[in-house]
Formats: C-alpha cells, structure tokens, sequence
C-alpha cells in the first residue's frame, strides 16, 4: 500500500460510529424494555401462586372437613381471599381473570397490561401478561 492509498483511507472508520452507537442505543433500550416486561411477569406469576395458595390454606370448608373428613374448598370463601391475595401485593393494574376451585384445588389466573418504556419510541405500544397458579391440599 503506497503512502497515498493511506492516507484517502484516513478517517474512514469515523463514519461508521454514529450508525454503531446509535445500534447500541438501540439495543440497549429493547433490553431495558423486555427486562421490564420479564420483571412484571414474574411478579404476576408470584402472585397468581400466592393467591392460590392463599385461597387453598384459608376458604376449607370446615363444616364438611369436621363431618366427613373430606377437604373441599368454598368458592366464595376462595373467591374473597384471592381477591384480598392480589390486592395486597400492590399490582395496581393486575386484573383476575378467572378463579375456580374444584374439590381440593384452587386455580387463580392473572392478567395484565404493560407499557413498553422505550419502545413506544420504536411504535412498540406493550404487552398483555397471563398468569395462572395452582394449588390442591391434600
């Protein structure tokens, strides 16, 4: 390579660093976004569980537990704790979906809406979230 060949490629590098920096930017928000979203998710799943749980340990039917022994669950009892379960867990914006208990267990789903931070930036508006937690005494 001649000295002249070197030096009209002085330089040339510089125009490709506002195009990666700017991919960075980018990616780097998408992370931001989808780490959110995966956050919320979970919280959402933790709750549709605690909510289960909650409802399987506290809506027993205590009358039919000290006549027959047999465990079976109160759907409105369940209903009221599964209620109080996600309320205390401050999701301002989660929404029961469905609550049902047969016999011994209880079933809780979740849903809820999330807004992207970043992405509305990209035409991204968010994502709807489902949860569903279980729980069976025996």
């Amino acid at each position: 390579m001649t000295r002249l060949e070197k030096a009209n490629e002085r330089g040339s590098v510089l125009m490709f660093m506002p195009a990666a920096v700017l991919i960075l930017i980018v990616l780097g928000a998408l992370a931001v976004d989808f780490t959110a979203v995966h956050l919320r998710q979970r919280e959402l799943e933790n709750a549709a569980d605690a909510a289960a749980n909650d409802a399987a340990a506290a809506a027993v039917d205590q009358q039919i537990l000290r006549t027959s022994g047999e465990i079976v669950l109160d759907p409105a009892l369940a209903a009221q704790v599964i209620a109080a379960s996600v309320g205390a867990r401050n999701l301002d914006d989660a929404a029961i979906a469905g609550a049902s208990t047969s016999g011994n267990e209880v079933t809780v789903t979740l849903t809820m809406s999330v807004e992207y931070i970043f992405g509305k930036a990209f035409g991204l508006p968010g994502t709807d979230l489902v949860a569903t937690g279980a729980a069976q005494l025996e």
